[in-house]
């Protein structure tokens, strides 16, 4: 095969997940959102973590929100678990990898608040201890999955909203979470400042 042709190939499968994303997903995006400015209107906060890859698409969406995404308007409050990498050793090296997220969420959750989780579908103990954590504290959960959800799906409660991508592929999965996140900020946005 010529490199255009995987180039190509690359191009097709990652529109078609979007297309079949864009069918099935629509409705409970559109809940989460309203679910996240329910959350902040009633001066609550969204926490949200992943690993790896995922954790860049979390650093995309505390930014969009703290700073801006498409406008100029008031910061809103998320909190990135995955980007203070002292706080992130520090945990894993005092106690156990799987409480990097967790021990952060005791301290900096409160009831009330949401927790936006981002996973392409990797069994990660760490967001597993997280989703725990979170019902625990009263928090809500809504989760970016892929492929068959995983652990991660048995744990979640009936209030909790997870947005599984139909597909396998990880870097699919990875490129609709960013278009996801795109849809929530400017879904926000929208509700919140018209």
């Amino acid at each position: 095969m010529m490199l255009q042709d995987r180039i190509i190939s690359h191009f097709t499968d990652s529109i078609q997940t979007q297309q079949e994303a864009m069918v099935e997903l629509c409705e409970l995006i559109e809940y989460a959102s309203q679910r996240l400015v329910s959350a902040l209107l009633n001066d609550k906060k969204i926490l949200a973590c992943g690993n790896g890859r995922s954790a860049t698409t979390v650093q995309l969406l505390s930014s969009a929100m703290l700073n801006q995404y498409e406008r100029d308007r008031p910061s809103l409050p998320v909190i990135a678990l995955s980007t203070d990498a002292a706080t992130l050793t520090a945990i894993a090296n005092d106690y156990h990898f799987d409480d990097v997220f967790a021990k952060q969420l005791r301290a900096l959750g409160q009831s009330g608040d949401i927790l936006i989780v981002y996973t392409d579908g990797n069994h990660s103990a760490n967001i597993a201890k997280a989703i725990n954590v979170a019902h625990d504290k009263d928090i809500s959960v809504i989760v970016l999955a892929g492929s068959n959800g995983g652990m991660i799906s048995a744990l979640l409660d009936e209030v909790d909203i997870e947005i599984r991508v139909p597909s396998i592929s990880r870097a699919h999965i990875q490129e609709v979470h960013v278009l996801i996140t795109h849809c929530l900020c400017d879904l926000i946005d929208h509700q919140l400042f018209g």
